[in-house]
């Protein structure tokens, strides 16, 4: 991928909704909710304090839990949606 995020901003891509519930029922499409965890596929250098540049806490490879009307949603040219999301925005990382 040949992004690259400023600042401290991270790019990820969303993991796929759940097709059925937990009682069983199977979702169409329609009626899924919004993802609210992702891989982290890009990050950015790191959030410029007045003491320098402060590293971001999340790595590439990290699973994490994003607010849910967070970002900005881009698809790249192979066809990836992905979302760009200040390090803010990312509530946990998951283990």
């Amino acid at each position: 991928m040949n992004i690259q995020p400023l600042g401290d901003r991270v790019v990820i891509k969303a993991l796929e909704a759940e097709d059925k519930t937990k009682g069983g029922i199977i979702l169409p499409d329609t009626a899924k909710e919004k993802p609210q965890e992702g891989k982290v596929v890009a990050v950015g250098k790191g959030k410029i304090t007045d003491k320098g540049i402060q590293p971001l806490e999340v790595k590439v490879g990290d699973k994490v839990l994003y607010a849910k009307y967070s970002g900005t949603e881009i698809t790249t040219k192979e066809g990836d949606e992905l979302l760009i999301v200040r390090e803010e925005d990312i509530l946990a990382i998951i283990k």
